[in-house]
């Protein structure tokens, strides 16, 4: 019983995602010059597991909690399929807990699944980065 009303919330909370992802996608714009440059660089480095480029331009904590071995394992599920060629859609941006947090969709030429990318930056560093 307990398993199904989880199933149930996370079901609900999935639609509302998809609600919020369709809105945001429809007046998402695009992201300023920095903030693209920004990705375009963490995303160079994940495709080369180029650690010490990835990250350069983090906050301490970032810079802590990231191994050469978490962004080599990364790069080895994603780069052979970005050196086929992507596109970056800018989703939006939200503003949370003093961070800017950016979204973009990563759409591959290779027709696979899409991907997801999370960019969080506080005071100008890089406090975050996700690919999911």
């Amino acid at each position: 019983m307990k398993r199904r009303v989880i199933q149930m919330m996370l079901a609900g909370i999935v639609s509302t995602l998809v609600l919020v992802a369709s809105a945001a996608s429809i007046n998402a714009g695009e992201a300023d010059p920095a903030t693209n440059e920004v990705l375009r660089k963490l995303l160079t480095a994940v495709e080369e597991a180029n650690y010490d480029s990835f990250v350069a331009d983090g906050n301490a904590a970032f810079k802590a909690g990231l191994t050469k071995q978490m962004l080599e394992g990364v790069s080895g599920l994603l780069s052979s399929r970005m050196k086929t060629g992507y596109q970056t859609v800018y989703l939006g941006h939200l503003t949370q807990q003093g961070c800017h947090v950016h979204l973009w969709k990563l759409v591959f030429k290779d027709g696979g699944d899409d991907t997801l990318a999370k960019l969080v930056l506080k005071d100008g560093k890089i406090a975050g980065f996700w690919l999911q």
